[in-house]
């Protein structure tokens, strides 16, 4: 079967600008329709009948498949991006219809139930990975899409995201103001995207102090406080451990503070930790953590109404919103004793 893939790669043009100009949308020129189109008919391509019907007839219905490992949300990132999808989608009236799956094959499943099933208009991602099955089939399905998150290669689709590069060298700064050089990481999965900008950010900003992370200092966590509690005791056990530990979200620096104040050290004296979110529990952990703010609750609000426009065939403002988060110094950071 053709897809739009197929027709994108013969004419060198997006999977995007492609489906637009077949639905003879008006910001595509009509030399670029033509081409497009012509191409199409010489290929033999069929329209995706689920999602012409679904675009016919609309649920006034979101869908929000959160990639998790458990029936609950653990990660208070997703209970604050899920208020703010909520209410903005009450707000312009649509419903939020929401399902927990883990990555894999049961997701991709609740994906096309839920297509196939004519249950909703469109969808919302979140934890983008690098090659993001979930995106190039919605892509090829033209199907009604946001994210909250960047892939590797093309971008070719609407998203809010946060700079984490920037973040992280903001990080790098300030624990190298401190006086700290040996620092070190605990990163998610590299398979996610955010892993992969947010450690290259902090490398990069440890690089423009002269300073070469030490690998053995750089340990995968699973996005928990059990895993950053683990990952932290697993870098302290290290021969020459460092005296900063920067933790990709604050639930693992959460954990690596437990981590810390186990093996008797004083947080923010002995050692510093640094986090990533400002979730509700950074400002009232103790110390208090210092950490990356991002606004979660606004960027759910974002994606959401980006997506409701499309559905309603209306021009983004913006189809790429790239946000410069900022740190917020608490109490567990301090100079190198």
């Amino acid at each position: 079967m053709i897809t739009l893939k197929d027709i994108s790669i013969k004419v060198g043009k997006s999977i995007t600008t492609v489906s637009r100009a077949l639905n003879d949308y008006d910001d595509v020129s009509p030399e670029t329709k033509r081409m497009i189109q012509g191409a199409a008919e010489e290929m033999g391509y069929r329209p995706n009948i689920i999602a012409q019907r679904l675009q016919k007839q609309k649920t006034d219905t979101l869908g929000f498949i959160v990639p998790t490992f458990g029936p609950r949300f653990s990660d208070p990132f997703f209970s604050e991006f899920l208020a703010g999808v909520g209410n903005m989608s009450s707000d312009l009236g649509f419903d939020l219809l929401v399902s927990t799956q883990p990555p894999g094959e049961k997701e991709f499943k609740a994906y096309h139930k839920m297509m196939d099933g004519q249950r909703v208009d469109g969808f919302i991602i979140v934890r983008t990975r690098r090659n993001d099955g979930r995106i190039n089939d919605l892509l090829e399905q033209d199907f009604p899409f946001t994210v909250f998150g960047r892939i590797e290669g093309r971008n070719d689709f609407p998203y809010v995201d946060e700079d984490g590069s920037y973040a992280m060298r903001q990080i790098a700064d300030h624990l190298v103001g401190l006086g700290h050089t040996r620092i070190g990481c605990i990163a998610p999965d590299p398979e996610l995207m955010f892993a992969v900008i947010r450690t290259k950010g902090l490398k990069d900003g440890l690089a423009a102090h002269g300073i070469l992370m030490d690998e053995s200092m750089c340990k995968v966590g699973d996005l928990t406080q059990k895993g950053g509690y683990l990952q932290a005791k697993a870098i302290m056990n290290e021969p020459d451990p460092p005296t900063a530990i920067v933790a990709c979200n604050d639930l693992m620096a959460l954990g690596a503070i437990s981590a810390i104040q186990d093996f008797g050290l004083e947080v923010g004296k002995d050692i510093s930790i640094t986090g990533f979110d400002d979730i509700p529990l950074a400002e009232y952990s103790h110390p208090p953590l210092t950490t990356v703010h991002q606004p979660i609750y606004q960027i759910g609000g974002m994606v959401c109404e980006m997506l409701i426009k499309i559905i309603l065939g209306q021009e983004l403002g913006q189809k790429h919103i790239l946000l410069k988060p900022s740190l917020i110094v608490r109490e567990t950071s301090g100079k190198k004793q």
